[in-house]
């Protein structure tokens, strides 16, 4: 495992701490999870088609962009 050292606000450190342990993981552990979802290429939109196709007519005029907002706050 490699060290890295980063500068940051002392309120953000902060409110990452108690962000982190009200999740119960480490803010070395929310780091890794960030760096690793934005050094990884994006997948191809070919997965988007087939979720769409899957759901179709399920709700009209859906928005795949809504929907990704939607998991992403589900989920942080």
């Amino acid at each position: 495992m490699a060290k890295l050292t980063l500068s940051v606000d002392h309120r953000v450190v902060s409110r990452a701490k108690q962000y982190a342990k009200l999740r119960g993981v480490s803010v070395s552990e929310m780091v890794e999870t960030y760096l690793s979802a934005v050094a990884t290429p994006p997948s191809s939109t070919a997965g988007d088609a087939s979720i769409l196709r899957s759901v179709r007519g399920v709700l009209k005029r859906a928005d795949i962009n809504g929907y990704r907002k939607h998991l992403a706050a589900k989920y942080r």
